[in-house]
């Protein structure tokens, strides 16, 4: 059997936010769960790709079956995984996969087309992949192809165009809610990346106040200063959570940090004033059961993947001349793919023609007698030639062949009419 680039994974088309959480894999156990999958079987090769809307397990499969096994066993004993829960991960294989791993570095799977974020994350992802010592020359080529043609996306269409992200969805559901966002206060809770940035498309539409709650305050008081806002310490945080306009939650916690109990003794302080939280962690900060309190209006990143865009004809546009640049791409790569997988035959075959003339020319000297020098060698550069002549044409053949069926059907008659070893690593690193 052939190895295969398949995927394994479960993502916001597919599941709803709560099964994604479940699901989401912590960084260490990220680290753990390469180790244990790198040495499964049918694996010779894994990423794990984790983000907000999405758990994906990347794989160089030398038995699909076996290797799907692998994942489901490991999601079994670690997160409890169901048959009914097993119906949202889908399953990719060869072309299919790799056309998808393409449109998610590309953002063209993302909660928002377009978003600026998913080609670091693939990045951190194969970069803690090869620290496990889980990947090799076959995802390695796959995801720097991904990442060459992510860019070229990039360049040649509008899809990055405008700053478009799960922030700036934040930003325009939370006006969508309030109306105006003119002197309102906003509370962050976590000091990352994505704080800042729904802090800084809040402030651009005239928030008056902004404070950030860290576990560290070291973190908080750093991200305050470059938003001109205040840094409140942790064990402070319900005074000014009960008077906060907005709250954007976005932290690393592995639990629950505002429950429904809490929140309603902090509204107590309210009056009824209407409170918006965005909770766009993974895994979530907030309650869901918050839902039901009066006067929160509380959203997730399920809530954000239907807010419409301000130019959503311009990046659906831009979104399909993608598609096209992504189609050509998985083409050209997967013919370049077909090529490497018969190089191991191939240099196997020439081995194994070269023993043969070998054979050959000794049983030939001793039946014939020793030749000159220049007889020895003129023989040789013949049987050489020969040689030559047959791998080569065979390789054309095997390259030219449009369908891996093909292709692998004509490579299995050559490895047992010339009893060849099959290939251990089918693909050579293929540079873009």
């Amino acid at each position: 059997m052939e190895p295969s680039l398949m995927v394994i994974g479960l993502n916001h088309r597919t599941a709803p936010v709560g099964l994604r959480e479940h699901y989401w894999i912590s960084e260490n156990r990220r680290y753990e769960a390469l180790e244990h999958l790198s040495q499964a079987e049918g694996i010779e090769e894994v990423v794990i790709l984790v983000t907000c809307n999405r758990t994906e397990f990347l794989l160089w499969a030398s038995d699909v079956t076996l290797a799907a096994n692998s994942v489901t066993r490991l999601l079994s004993a670690d997160y409890g995984l169901t048959q009914t829960e097993w119906k949202h991960f889908y399953r990719l294989l060869d072309e299919a996969a790799l056309l998808h791993i393409f449109r998610v570095v590309s953002s063209l799977d993302s909660i928002v087309i377009g978003e600026p974020q998913i080609a670091s994350q693939m990045k951190e992802a194969w970069k803690q992949a090869q620290k496990a010592g889980a990947v090799g020359q076959c995802l390695d080529s796959v995801l720097q192809k991904a990442l060459a043609v992510s860019k070229r996306v990039r360049n040649e269409t509008a899809i990055g165009t405008s700053s478009v992200s799960i922030p700036y969805a934040a930003v325009q559901l939370t006006r969508q809610v309030l109306g105006t966002l003119v002197g309102k206060q906003v509370m962050l809770l976590g000091a990352g990346k994505m704080s800042e940035l729904s802090a800084r498309g809040l402030l651009d539409h005239g928030v008056s106040c902004v404070q950030v709650i860290s576990r560290s305050f070291e973190h908080a008081s750093e991200l305050a200063a470059k938003l001109s806002g205040t840094a409140i310490p942790f064990e402070d945080r319900w005074q000014h959570l009960a008077k906060a306009d907005v709250i954007i939650s976005s932290t690393s916690c592995p639990h629950i940090i505002l429950s429904r109990d809490e929140a309603e003794i902090m509204l107590r302080e309210r009056h009824e004033r209407p409170l918006v939280i965005v909770d766009i962690a993974m895994p979530r900060d907030i309650d869901p059961q918050l839902r039901s309190v009066k006067g929160v209006f509380l959203y997730d990143l399920d809530d954000l993947e239907g807010m419409p865009s301000h130019n959503a004809g311009e990046r659906e546009a831009a979104a399909a001349e993608a598609e096209k640049i992504l189609q050509a791409e998985a083409g050209d790569f997967r013919h370049s793919l077909l090529s490497q997988r018969v190089v191991p035959v191939i240099v196997a075959l020439r081995q194994r023609l070269d023993e043969i003339c070998r054979q050959e020319l000794d049983s030939f000297l001793q039946e014939n007698g020793p030749l000159t020098k220049d007889q020895s060698e003129m023989l040789s550069a013949v049987m050489t030639r020969m040689t030559q002549r047959i791998t080569g044409s065979l390789a054309r053949e095997l390259k030219e062949l449009p369908e891996p069926v093909e292709q692998e059907k004509l490579t299995i008659a050559v490895q047992r009419l010339f009893h060849l070893e099959a290939p251990k690593q089918a693909l050579a690193s293929v540079r873009s």
